[in-house]
């Protein structure tokens, strides 16, 4: 007689939540505040400290600003990249 593993209908549906995670969205969006905008109120807020601030940025930044991936150039290079010495000098 087989035991445990997968049996169709069991367990959590997918991205099901809890009632303590519905009672949290809840509660902010009767608030009108997310996550994003506290954070950038306490990255904006001059009376806070400059590490707080700073964490405030760190953690709001992926949301905001998009990691940029890398590029492959699949392309020919029509003419050869030449440095002269007055490019050098920048």
């Amino acid at each position: 007689m087989p035991r445990g593993g997968a049996r169709p209908g069991a367990g959590r549906r997918p991205g099901g939540r809890n009632r303590k995670q519905a009672a949290i969205a809840s509660a902010a969006a009767d608030k009108g505040v997310s996550p994003v905008e506290f954070l950038l109120s306490v990255m904006r807020d001059e009376e806070q400290s400059m590490a707080m601030r700073t964490d405030a940025a760190k953690s709001v930044a992926p949301y905001l600003h998009p990691r940029l991936a890398a590029v492959e150039h699949s392309g020919k290079v029509v003419l050869p990249i030449v440095i002269s010495s007055t490019d050098a000098d920048l």
